[in-house]
């Protein structure tokens, strides 16, 4: 392996704690069956995601109440009360992503799939991120984790070497389409199996 020089994060599930359930868990009176069958059938990860590549937030709200007018006040929580989904930074990341930016040893940037309506109070409500060389938004580009395109985009925009480069992302499908660009890849379980996976790259913290 040669010499990493980037590390590239992803932001949600790694720095960033954010989770639908803070919201809808106490709406559904902590059924959390009935909250995951709305997750299956309503407002589901795959909608959800087409918003992060850059669809409008209100144009896929009110195509969702057309299709399911009867959960129209539930499906309007999902934008409506999104700020209430962040659950807070995972300290143990925002640790070691402030090593990497201090040691001045690493190009350091960010990889995201978030709504480019949203990624705005991410920004204000987090200080770290304004600590990133750079980061790319998918909902600004148009495009999204696992394409191939937004990964091009990044080695191209921060002139990063792909195998000099990790990727962090805690979603398997994203990093293995990391994986075949040919960077070198790291899977998000905690922050202690991230610190040791850097430290066997030979990235010292």
């Amino acid at each position: 392996m040669k010499k990493i020089d980037t590390i590239i994060f992803d932001l949600g599930g790694v720095l960033i704690d954010w989770n639908p359930e803070y919201v809808y868990l106490d709406v559904f009176d902590g059924d959390r069956e009935k909250m995951q069958w709305f997750f299956d059938h309503v407002c589901t990860h795959d909608w959800n995601e087409n918003q992060d590549a850059g669809y409008p937030l209100e144009k896929a709200t009110e195509e969702r109440i057309a299709l399911f007018p009867e959960h129209e006040e539930l499906i309007r929580m999902f934008y409506g009360r999104w700020e209430e989904m962040l659950g807070g930074p995972i300290d143990g990341t925002v640790q070691i992503l402030k090593k990497l930016i201090d040691s001045q040893q690493f190009k350091v940037v960010a990889l995201t799939n978030w709504s480019h309506e949203t990624f705005p109070i991410a920004l204000q409500t987090f200080d770290f991120l304004h600590w990133f060389e750079g980061i790319i938004v998918s909902g600004e580009e148009k495009t999204r984790k696992p394409f191939k395109e937004i990964y091009e985009l990044t080695l191209d925009r921060f002139n990063i070497e792909a195998d000099r480069s990790v990727f962090i992302d805690d979603n398997l499908r994203n990093i293995i389409a990391a994986k075949d660009m040919g960077i070198n890849i790291i899977q998000f379980k905690n922050p202690k199996q991230l610190e040791e996976d850097l430290i066997a790259m030979g990235v010292n913290l």
